[in-house]
């Protein structure tokens, strides 16, 4: 009679599963919680102990760590030796072994100790389901509840060995992926260097989507299990799937309005912001950031650092208004209500509901970018602990161009380098992005602000190094300067400030973002 042995944390269908076996011919073996499951269900049940010849030992730490399992799961059964050996012990061989993890990820993203936490790491588990995919040639490996229909079918059909090669694949990425949770989460509790010398990342896939950046390129979804907070952790309360363009959008647009007041709104368009405003209500913030650049506002991704009331839905559907995606930490039934009022709207518009700024605050924020051959790795661009600026031009500006000078400050850091961005203390009015010298950066905001530019202030994310930009900023009517200084040529830019009349503030950091 062929053996299975079952041991699943995930009892999804374990008992159909199990029906099937039987129905096969197969003995079934089993361990604690799965085999209570499978007796009341009526499905006959050998105890792991009964093979192994010792109960469940050190509060079930020691369950199937014995030669009677491994020898039954390694065994070459087409080697004359191994068979020889199988027999003089006394030991039948596992021929489908069904197998997931004590669920880690549940346990640390609940309230938990470090004890629960170590309790939580499965070592029996991931040691079998190795063993069985490193034997595949004579075990059948399964890992995924998905998988139990089409492993039965195969085992009714004769042609389980077929499917062998893609199931140990995924046994071994199953227990990978494991480890790689548990690798970073007790690396975080150690205070490691988020640089190890061998760096595992463990994803887990929420979607394939319709398509990549462009049509013809495939692409998928993946989320991080233990970050818990920004878009990777959103829910989607309606509209259509998201794209791949919305997803890196909708990011930008989190990551920006999360360093921002409360009740601000960032509206981005191609990663870039092309909005940004604190107003007195949320409807009055996306009012306010949408008259930057209504143009580019139009098929955009607007967020909310807080919620959408139904004054604020009011405000975004109104006629001629159209976003990809809407993101707030919450939206009132009301404001639900009045997109689905929309046709356009109710069907299209994608409305993600995500945890509030500063969820993440227990991990160290890590960016990972590929490039062909590796990857790039460095940690996420946030000033951990922000030095004091430095006036360094005769005037000092006052208090509400100091507030505006931080306002979009907050900004410049989101934007594309080489990013320069114009505005007040509570609203972006220009923006120059991605542009390969700062001079065109600068002119691109101060256009985009026109008039609205005199008495605004002016960011720029890295160094100027001539003054001609401080120049055509004090042109247009710009009133005070932040930046990081750094450039040999400070002492000229600082000199031509003061000859125009400006103010300007050093901050010492640099916000690159390429």
């Amino acid at each position: 009679m062929p053996r299975a042995l079952l041991s699943v944390t995930d009892k999804s269908r374990i008992v159909t599963f199990a029906q099937g076996l039987i129905a096969l011919r197969y003995e079934v073996v089993s361990t604690g919680g799965t085999a209570s499951v499978l007796r009341q269900a009526g499905i006959p049940v050998t105890d792991v102990a009964t093979l192994t010849g010792f109960p469940e030992m050190l509060d079930g730490r020691v369950k199937t760590l014995h030669p009677a399992i491994h020898a039954g799961l390694l065994a070459d059964m087409n080697s004359a030796q191994h068979v020889a050996e199988l027999n003089s012990s006394g030991i039948a061989p596992i021929d489908v072994l069904c197998v997931n993890l004590y669920q880690f990820e549940d346990t640390i993203a609940a309230r938990h100790s470090p004890e629960e936490a170590v309790e939580a790491i499965d070592i029996g588990g991931p040691a079998m389901i190795r063993g069985a995919a490193k034997n595949s040639a004579n075990v059948t490996v399964v890992v995924d509840p998905d998988d139990y229909d089409s492993v039965l079918d195969h085992l009714r059909a004769g042609t389980v060995a077929a499917i062998r090669p893609a199931l140990m694949a995924k046994a071994f990425r199953h227990t990978a992926y494991y480890d790689s949770v548990i690798a970073r989460y007790f690396s975080q509790i150690a205070d490691e260097s988020m640089f190890p010398d061998e760096l595992t990342i463990g994803l887990r896939r929420k979607a394939i989507l319709r398509y990549g950046e462009n049509p013809h390129q495939q692409a998928a979804y993946y989320i991080d299990p233990i970050m818990p907070g920004g878009i990777g952790a959103s829910e989607l309360l309606s509209g259509k799937e998201l794209s791949y363009n919305n997803l890196l959008d909708a990011d930008a647009a989190w990551e920006l309005v999360a360093d921002l007041p409360e009740d601000s709104c960032a509206i981005i368009k191609h990663g870039n912001p092309c909005g940004a405003a604190l107003g007195e209500s949320p409807a009055e913030s996306f009012c306010l950031a949408r008259e930057a650049d209504p143009v580019s506002a139009f098929g955009g991704v607007a967020a909310f650092h807080g919620p959408v009331d139904a004054a604020t839905a009011s405000a975004l559907a109104e006629k001629g208004n159209f976003l990809e995606v809407i993101i707030a930490t919450w939206f009132d039934e009301g404001a639900i209500d009045i997109f689905k009022e929309r046709p356009v709207w109710g069907q299209s518009v994608r409305l993600l509901r995500a945890k509030g700024p500063g969820t993440e605050s227990y991990l160290t924020i890590r960016s990972v970018r590929s490039i062909r051959g590796g990857a790039l790795v460095q940690e996420s661009d946030r000033e951990q602990n922000p030095g004091p600026w430095r006036c360094m031009t005769r005037k000092t500006p006052s208090e509400d161009e100091l507030a505006a000078l931080r306002f979009q400050w907050s900004i410049a850091q989101h934007v594309k380098s080489n990013a320069i961005v114009v505005g007040t203390k509570g609203r972006m009015l220009g923006v120059g992005a991605g542009q390969m010298n700062r001079v065109q950066s600068v002119r691109l905001a101060l256009e985009q602000a026109g008039e609205k530019a005199h008495g605004a202030v002016l960011a720029s994310d890295a160094f100027f190094p001539f003054p001609d930009s401080v120049e055509t900023a004090a042109a247009a009517g710009i009133s005070a300067i932040v930046q990081p200084g750094g450039s040999k040529k400070d002492g000229d830019v600082i000199g031509k400030a003061d000859e125009l009349g400006l103010a300007m503030m050093f901050t010492g950091v640099r916000h690159f973002r390429h």
